[in-house]
Parts: structure tokens; sequence; C-alpha cells
């Protein structure tokens, strides 16, 4: 890895890459320490303070680089551009002409990215209308206490200025992460969720010293070393599916007769089922500030919050059923093996059509148990040590580590790639 550090400033294009994308994260972190005006500047503080201990507030603002507390212009981060994606890509499932887009290649997919780009514009403008709501009445149960006003001149203008300018900012963003998909290194979303959480890694680190001590500082950095190793190992766990394909004659040519492999990831689905279980999670603390139930509401202030043993399990087993939920959306068994049908190819010792879709179905299954075994531990691990010492400083500290190291191995691989391509020396040896 360190080799292939040092060749990438060797090679002009890759370097221009690598340099345009830390400058447009320079960019991004610019805008997420830049306040919207009309935001009291003092209430701002009062709030990241609290933001630590908040549940879902942390979680958000883990994704936006702590721009979501602070009322940026880039407040709203990348969430809402990752949220209509999911979106899109559960109705593409249900609704037949997303499906018949899904299905036509390059053409198809434009369609579905500039459904996105509108779907997004409009999910930015609903929360960042809700959030300015619930910023100046006290939060909603978004963080502990209800004397936080972030905008205490709340009129009409002033907050339709406040809406337009995070909904402006999250459309830049959308922006500069498709340029770092077109232009830069790795995948521009990922990049940028990178970049937010690798940032406040530091902060966190100090606050769980600050809170636990030097013992339980060290436990949690052994801990964090045996799970880097394990993320490492798991990221790059496959099960490949070999496939072949039989050999057919048009006119005077012969098609066919090669072979390849379906590679399967052990977590093939990413991180999208811990932003789903968050999401779940969330949904108690909102009932809670709209019935009017007492016992519901102290239970709620009680458990559902990220240092709870409640929270934690239910944390757990939620990103274990959601990641079920998401490999059978992003892999159908059924239509990959329709299309390995259709290119005249079959699996080795297994016939094409419906036995072809067991067989996919029942590997999948098995490698779906251990990727969300995987990821839930990932997940919960940190915070379950952290519940247990009464730590409140860093509750998402599995999360983090989980994006830090899937996003560093992904971009690592396409850089290698890449070098790969510009090197030709070990074929001519």
């Amino acid at each position: 890895m360190l080799s292939s550090l040092k060749n990438i400033f060797k090679v002009p294009d890759l370097r221009n890459k690598v340099l345009f994308t830390l400058g447009v994260i320079a960019l991004y972190q610019i805008g997420t320490n830049v306040i919207v005006p009309g935001v009291s500047f003092a209430q701002v503080q009062v709030l990241e303070n609290q933001a630590k201990q908040a549940g879902i507030l942390g979680f958000l603002n883990l994704f936006s680089g702590g721009g979501l507390t602070r009322m940026a212009v880039f407040g709203l981060g990348i969430m809402p551009y990752i949220t209509s994606s999911i979106i899109i890509q559960l109705l593409a499932t249900v609704i037949p002409k997303l499906e018949e887009w899904r299905d036509q290649g390059a053409v198809g997919q434009k369609k579905l990215t500039q459904t996105t780009r509108y779907l997004t514009v409009g999910l930015a403008l609903m929360q960042s209308t809700g959030l300015a709501y619930l910023f100046h009445s006290g939060g909603g149960g978004l963080f502990g206490s209800s004397n936080i006003d972030l905008i205490p001149n709340f009129t009409v203008p002033r907050v339709a200025f406040i809406v337009l300018t995070l909904t402006a900012g999250t459309a830049f963003v959308m922006w500069l992460a498709e340029l770092i998909t077109q232009r830069g290194i790795g995948q521009g979303m990922s990049i940028l969720i990178f970049a937010n959480v690798v940032a406040g890694i530091p902060a966190g680190g100090g606050a769980v010293f600050a809170e636990g001590g030097k013992l339980k500082f060290g436990v949690i950095v052994a801990l964090t070393l045996v799970l880097v190793v394990a993320v490492v190992f798991m990221e790059l766990g496959q099960r490949r599916i070999p496939v072949t394909f039989a050999k057919r004659v048009v006119g005077r040519r012969v098609y066919g007769g090669s072979s390849t492999y379906i590679p399967l990831k052990v977590n093939q689905s990413g991180v999208i089922p811990i932003i789903f279980a968050s999401s779940l999670l969330y949904i108690p603390v909102l009932l809670s500030n709209i019935l009017p139930w007492t016992g519901f509401r102290l239970f709620v202030n009680n458990h559902i919050q990220p240092t709870s043993l409640l929270y934690v399990l239910l944390y757990g087993i939620l990103i274990f059923g959601f990641t079920f939920f998401y490999v059978y959306v992003a892999f159908d068994p059924h239509q990959q093996a329709d299309i390995i049908r259709k290119q005249g190819g079959f699996i080795p010792g297994i016939r094409p059509g419906p036995p072809t879709e067991r067989y996919l179905a029942r590997i999948l299954n098995r490698i779906t148990v251990t990727g969300g075994l995987y990821l839930a531990c990932v997940a919960v691990l940190p915070s379950l040590l952290m519940a247990l010492w009464n730590l409140h400083g860093y509750p998402f500290y599995g999360t983090t580590l989980l994006i830090a190291v899937g996003v560093s191995l992904e971009t690592m691989r396409q850089i290698d790639s890449q070098l790969m391509m510009r090197n030709y020396e070990g074929f001519l040896k």
C-alpha cells in the first residue's frame, strides 16, 4: 500500500485526480463550518455540546461532519442524496417503469440518476423546513434541552431564506459528489462521508479519554485494532460463483466458450443497514413528542438512547434484519439467473433457470448471515462497551470505524487498478 501511495504522485493524470479530490473535500469542509445567516451563534455552541448525547441528532451530525448542529450551509450534508438513492433502489423493484429503466443499461441509468437528483432536492426542501421549525421550537426530541432556539427572529422571510440556503447547499454537495466520481478518485458520496466521519475521530477519542480515563481508553483502542483487522478481512472476503458461456457459431465466427465468475461479497450491503436501523429507532423519539403519554415518553428518554443496553441490542438486531432485506433488493437471484440464461451461460453442475435461482439464493443466504452478524458486531461492540461503562462521548464509534476502513479499502483498490493500467513493466518481464 505504501508503494502505491508513493507511485500515485509519479503519474500526472492520477496525481491530478487525487489533488482534485482533496480540493473538493477541503471545499466541503469549509461549507460545513459556514453558518447560515439568521442563526444564533451562541445557541449553536450550546447545541454542539448536547449533540454528543443525542441519539438521532448525533447520528445525522456524524454524516454531515458537524454541519447540522451548526446549521451550516452544508448542514444537511450528503444524507438526502443517500436517502433518495435508497428510495429509488427500493422502488425499482416494485414500479415497472423504474425497473425498465434499470434494465436499459446506460440510458436507463441516466434517467434513474436524474430522478434521484430531483428527489434529493425535494427531500432537502422537506428536511430543511422541518429542521428550521424544530431548531426554533426546542428540537422536538432531537436533543435533550428544550430551551435551545437557533432562530430567535422566526419570521417567514428569514425561515424561507434559511430553507433555500440549506436546500441549495445540499444540491451543491450532490454536485461535488458526482464531480469526485467523474474526475476524482473513488465514489464521490462515499468519499464525502469518509471525510466527515474521519474528521470527528480525534474529537471523539478525546471525549472518551476525558470521560473514561486511561484504562478504558486503552481498552477501546485495543478493541479498535482488533475490529480494524476484522473489517479488512471481511470487506475483502467474497464468494466467486463460476459461470461458463457456451460456444455459438454465427456465420464463420465462434462466440462464447469463455468462463467468468459472479463475485458475491460477504458485506454485500455496505453501511445501508446501519442507516436503516438508526432511522427506524428514531421513530419512537418522534412519537414520544406527539403522543400525550407520559409513561411512553419516560421510557423513550430512559432507554431509547445510544448508550442504553436496550438501544444497543435493538440496534444490532435491526442491522442484522435489514442486511437481509437490502441484499435481496440489490441482488435478486431470480433476475441474475434470468440474465445468465439469456446470455447463454450456466453454472457448472447447475441447470439454467429455477435450479440456478435456488442455488444463488442458497449461497446468498449463507453469505448474508455472516455479513449481517459482522455488521452488527462491528457497529454494536464499541457502543455496548461504552454503554456498560456509561460513556456518552462517542456513541457511534463502531459505525465510524466501519465507514472509514471500508471506504479506504475501496479507494485503494481503485488506485491500484489505475496504477496497473499505467504500468506494463510486470507483463513485459
